[in-house]
């Protein structure tokens, strides 16, 4: 039999911190929902739908991990991947 405190001890994704999940997560589905739901002339109606939903469920991983997004260091990088979103969805958007 396996004890059960072996289930609990294990680390989840490597040791991958949060934020780092949280950023890689905006960037993959912003580049994908960009590519499906974008024209050169028109954003369709899901992309809003994918990025609200992303955008809950960036409120909740931050709610979630408070203390670790509460270091400038994190903090800094988050605002710099969001506005470098900004950047490559009209990047993108200008390509489809």
């Amino acid at each position: 039999m396996i004890p059960e405190e072996l289930f609990k001890r294990r680390p989840r994704h490597n040791n991958t911190p949060d934020s780092t999940l949280l950023i890689l997560t905006n960037f993959i589905v912003i580049a994908i929902s960009t590519a499906l739901f974008t024209s050169k002339t028109e954003i369709y109606a899901f992309f809003w739908v994918v990025a609200g939903l992303l955008a809950l469920y960036n409120f909740y991983t931050i709610r979630r991990n408070r203390e670790e997004f509460g270091t400038k260091v994190v903090l800094i990088s988050y605002i710099a991947s969001t506005a470098l979103l900004v950047v490559l969805f009209f990047l993108f958007k200008g390509h489809s």
